[in-house]
């Protein structure tokens, strides 16, 4: 990163820097960015997961299953041709 790109970054973030901010900057940003650089050198990976366990479906396929026999059910309620009947309002 050179003194320009430092002046430029200072500019649109609205800062007045003087001549020794500018230096110290520039500076430390050079070490932020050497720092960083050691990214660059790690394994590239074909997936974008960022969860470090994978996350696979461990619920069962849903089999509809009648587990109580609707005759039985409706045999003490009030219905009308196998509907239930509500309060009339």
């Amino acid at each position: 990163m050179d003194r320009d790109t430092v002046t430029r970054v200072a500019k649109v973030a609205r800062l007045e820097l003087t001549e020794e901010e500018l230096v110290s900057f520039h500076s430390d940003l050079e070490k932020v960015l050497d720092y960083l650089s050691v990214l660059d050198e790690a394994p590239e990976s074909g997936s974008f997961n960022f969860n470090p366990i994978p996350v696979e479906d461990v619920l069962r396929d849903d089999v509809p299953v009648q587990e109580h026999d609707p005759a039985v059910l409706l045999r003490d309620m009030r219905t009308y041709q196998d509907y239930i009947r509500g309060p009339l309002l």
